[in-house]
């Protein structure tokens, strides 16, 4: 068998291979640094929204902090006034109960520790609307502080007033009791032309005027009164009879009594005897007074009162009678 020197067509060099691997690691480097780029651009925008999260957190605390400021001095405000003002007090507790479920609600949303800004707007809201209420209440106030000052300035005006008319009052009727005073003085009658006598009355009926003791029987009392300011009217007189020791005759049947003097204070009379007089007319007054007991010898008095004065007197003496009488 020959041999051929020419080779063979399988053994023919091949063309060398292709060097890859700069290219996978290229692609890999740029696939790793691109990844890194991700991870460093996600960690820079989480950190971003991070940071954008805690100020805004810091932002709703520093609401709410103020927010809970705010309302810590409407609420001061309000107590302080409600305090002070007994009326107001009345007025918020009657008019405006929802005030108490608005400072309750304002009071939940700013305590909470994660309040939203949700939360924060409607205590906000809330704060402004107590805060009207307060202003509401201040106009109140000052209104009825408004009244109280009319008020108080009526009342000095009335009281000065009052003052006035009760000084007018006590003028007028000082002046008017010394005028009825006068007029009541001025108004006691006058007697005149007294005349006392002992009455001997006969078993037939007839009469006669008696000097003895033993032989009289009553007396008898004239006078005429008058006098033109006395008005119209029964008249009241009060007999006193003193018998010769100086005693007032009092007996049971005559009426005795005791009558008050506006000069002897109170004085036992013997009688009382009423009349009807006229104004302005002199009328003649007669009676008699009949005692029980005997007559002694003696002087008796009669004296007549009439509106607490004495008006007038007279006065007889009784003998003793003779042997023969």
């Amino acid at each position: 068998m020959s041999t051929s020197n020419y080779p063979s067509a399988s053994s023919q060099p091949q063309p060398p291979r292709k060097d890859n691997r700069g290219i996978i690691y290229g692609v890999l480097i740029a696939a790793l640094l691109g990844t890194w780029g991700y991870i460093i651009y996600d960690k820079s925008k989480t950190k971003e929204v991070i940071q954008q999260k805690d100020v805004q957190y810091a932002s709703l605390d520093s609401v709410r902090n103020q927010l809970l400021t705010d309302y810590q001095a409407a609420e001061i405000r309000l107590d302080k006034m409600t305090s002070e003002n007994s009326k107001l007090d009345s007025l918020v507790k009657t008019r405006d109960k929802d005030v108490a479920s608005m400072r309750s609600r304002i009071k939940t949303l700013i305590s909470k520790q994660n309040a939203s800004a949700a939360d924060l707007a409607e205590a906000r809201k809330l704060i402004n609307q107590l805060n009207g209420k307060i202003e509401e209440y201040v106009k109140e106030i000052e209104r009825l502080q408004g009244e109280n000052r009319q008020l108080t300035a009526d009342n000095v005006q009335l009281t000065t007033e009052k003052k006035q008319l009760t000084e007018t009052l006590d003028t007028k009727l000082a002046e008017n009791k010394d005028l009825s005073g006068k007029v009541d003085v001025g108004s006691t009658l006058n007697a005149t032309n007294f005349q006392l006598a002992a009455i001997d009355e006969k078993k037939s009926g007839k009469e006669k005027v008696t000097a003895k003791a033993k032989k009289a029987d009553k007396l008898r009392v004239s006078f005429d009164v008058e006098n033109r300011l006395t008005l119209t009217g029964t008249k009241d007189l009060y007999i006193v009879v003193v018998n010769p020791e100086g005693e007032v005759v009092k007996e049971e049947g005559l009426g005795s009594g005791t009558v008050n003097t506006r000069e002897e204070g109170d004085k036992e009379f013997t009688n009382k005897v009423s009349i009807d007089y006229e104004q302005g007319k002199r009328k003649n007054v007669s009676f008699d007074l009949k005692q029980t007991d005997k007559y002694k010898p003696g002087t008796y008095k009669v004296e007549v009162y009439q509106n607490g004065f004495k008006i007038g007197e007279g006065a007889v003496t009784l003998k003793k009678g003779g042997i023969f009488g």
